[in-house]
């Protein structure tokens, strides 16, 4: 329990209420937001999600609380009185916490289509319902791609860890919150550094953050789907130099929900179609995207399923 959070319950209108889908995966959910064991940013319990991240240019952390099927979503706006409206808050809490749960995700359409696939139909019938738990932006889920480019996840997590502490924005809560491209494109390059980006990782982190915080990137708010052009925003992002596909497509599916992206590229992804086929050679970054292009438009969803179907087998 946070400092803040044991101060009691927040008022009944600053809450919103959903009801989650049967057979909903909260241990996913539970799993990509535990990814660090020292907690700086995220907890995740069986019950909870408390996340911290910039809302509106301040520090807020998002609680989400489970009951069965019953969802309480809000958020705490370290901000002055007036500065937001309680529907705002509210209203921006709800639109959280469907985009981090994956709930708008075509997933049964999905799964309809493919269920009697002779390779891919077993998989889904034990994975039945998963979705892509999402990040709270898309400049996160696009620095959290960039962070993550050749490296373990493990390493991965430590440098993200030693980023967020970096730019040291606290919630009152005591979770630090994820960074937004204002912040981080004040940072240096010698700060990087010492958060364990290699050189190039934080040449390309700093033009990304510039271009966003410039307006020279435009990268879509959560809930803003109607006006998402995934085809855009992908060209926008390969123009940026040491952005490679697999960047974008991860970035795409877990900043925008973006289920379409071929990631051939995932040395995971191949070795999950070699499991699948029966295959004794590596399967190459070619023959993985002709074998999941017949699973278009739910290309990158096939992925997830493949990273999931491994974790359980390790």
């Amino acid at each position: 329990m946070t400092d803040r959070e044991a101060l009691g319950a927040p008022p009944p209108d600053a809450v919103a209420r959903l009801v989650l889908p049967a057979g909903f995966r909260w241990d996913d959910v539970r799993a990509f937001h535990g990814r660090d064991v020292q907690a700086v940013a995220e907890q995740a319990t069986a019950e909870h999600v408390r996340k911290g991240l910039m809302w509106r240019g301040r520090p807020a952390c998002l609680i989400l609380r489970r009951r069965g099927r019953r969802l309480q979503a809000w958020l705490d706006v370290d901000a002055a009185p007036g500065q937001a409206s309680e529907e705002a808050v509210r209203d921006g809490a709800l639109r959280l916490a469907r985009h981090l749960l994956g709930l708008d995700q075509p997933i049964e359409a999905f799964e309809r289509a493919h269920r009697t696939h002779p390779a891919l139909g077993p998989v889904l019938a034990r994975q039945r319902g998963l979705r892509v738990p999402q990040s709270a932006s898309l400049f996160e889920a696009l620095s959290w791609a960039i962070i993550g480019q050749q490296i373990s996840v493990a390493a991965a997590v430590s440098v993200r860890r030693r980023f967020i502490l970096q730019v040291d924005a606290r919630h009152p809560s005591g979770l630090w919150c994820y960074p937004d491209a204002g912040q981080v494109a004040r940072l240096t390059p010698e700060q990087l550094r010492g958060c364990g980006f290699s050189l190039a990782k934080a040449d390309i982190l700093l033009r990304v953050a510039d271009a966003v915080a410039g307006g020279e990137l435009a990268l879509p708010a959560v809930g803003e789907a109607a006006a998402f052009d995934a085809a855009h925003l992908a060209a926008a992002l390969a123009r940026i130099k040491g952005i490679g596909p697999w960047t974008v497509h991860y970035t795409l599916l877990r900043g925008a929900a973006h289920l379409d992206g071929s990631l051939h590229g995932d040395v995971v992804v191949r070795r999950g179609i070699q499991r699948l086929l029966g295959g004794t050679e590596p399967v190459t970054e070619a023959q993985a995207q002709q074998w999941l292009a017949a699973f278009a438009p739910w290309r990158a969803l096939v992925a997830a399923h493949l990273w999931a179907s491994q974790s359980k087998a390790a």
